[in-house]
């Protein structure tokens, strides 16, 4: 069997003296769609915080494309094409839509950036109208599209989404995973990390749930759902 695209192996990582991540493992391969699902407080944000280099691991493995990455800095971890969208979204509120989008593309896929730009306007409409607008008026979901649209602007080859539906309203998280779709309809991978379970497991072949820092369930995103005791044991709902 190939290796992984994305392969995480024993991971262990936490802040001071606390562990959050437990023996962290998963994988994900080229052009899949794959979620980790949790509650709070499960190491969702902290995993993703490892893998792009932004924290340090303890211990464990953690590869992209064959390569260790596990003691590179996050901006050769963006070089090599994974780029994480944080949770918070994290714009530049008095920078305009178009100034924003072009950050994305500083550290990687500077000569390529207007049809890189054209390609995030043919995804978020809603953008292209608002380009010369400053980002802090936007509404909050169009600000969640700008954040998207900015880690497109890299070209990724992996594209980490954190939380991408937290704070928005239920209209608003439907356009958001059909957008979300639209974009692994391009056959970028995605490591989609959610706290709506049923959103994500429509849009992922295969998912992980997080709970108290391990992965306490993992299959294919039919098997996940259609697991009695998911929501109620591990999801707090």
């Amino acid at each position: 069997m190939p290796e992984p695209f994305l392969s995480v192996s024993e991971l262990h990582t936490g802040y001071g003296v606390t562990e959050i991540l437990r023996g962290v493992s998963l994988a994900v391969q080229p052009g899949e769609v794959v979620a980790v699902l949790g509650s709070n407080g499960t190491g969702k944000s902290t995993l993703n915080r490892t893998i792009s280099g932004v924290m340090r691991s303890w211990r464990g493995a953690i590869r992209f494309d064959g390569v260790p990455i596990e003691r590179k800095k996050p901006s050769d971890i963006v070089a090599a094409g994974l780029i994480h969208v944080p949770e918070g979204r994290r714009i530049f509120p008095n920078m305009t839509v178009r100034e924003n989008l072009d950050l994305g593309a500083y550290r990687r896929n500077r000569t390529r950036r207007t049809p890189s730009r054209d390609r995030v306007f043919g995804i978020f409409p809603r953008l292209a109208e608002r380009q010369s607008q400053q980002a802090g008026t936007l509404s909050g979901g169009e600000q969640q599209m700008l954040a998207i649209g900015r880690g497109l602007m890299a070209d990724p080859r992996l594209l980490i989404l954190d939380e991408p539906s937290l704070g928005l309203s239920p209209l608003l998280v439907e356009e958001l995973f059909a957008l979300i779709r639209t974009i692994a309809a391009q056959g970028i991978a995605l490591l989609l990390v959610e706290q709506n379970v049923a959103q994500s497991l429509e849009v992922a072949q295969r998912g992980y749930v997080l709970d108290n820092g391990r992965v306490v369930l993992e299959g294919s995103a039919d098997a996940i759902g259609n697991d009695p005791n998911l929501k109620r044991t591990y999801l707090g709902m």
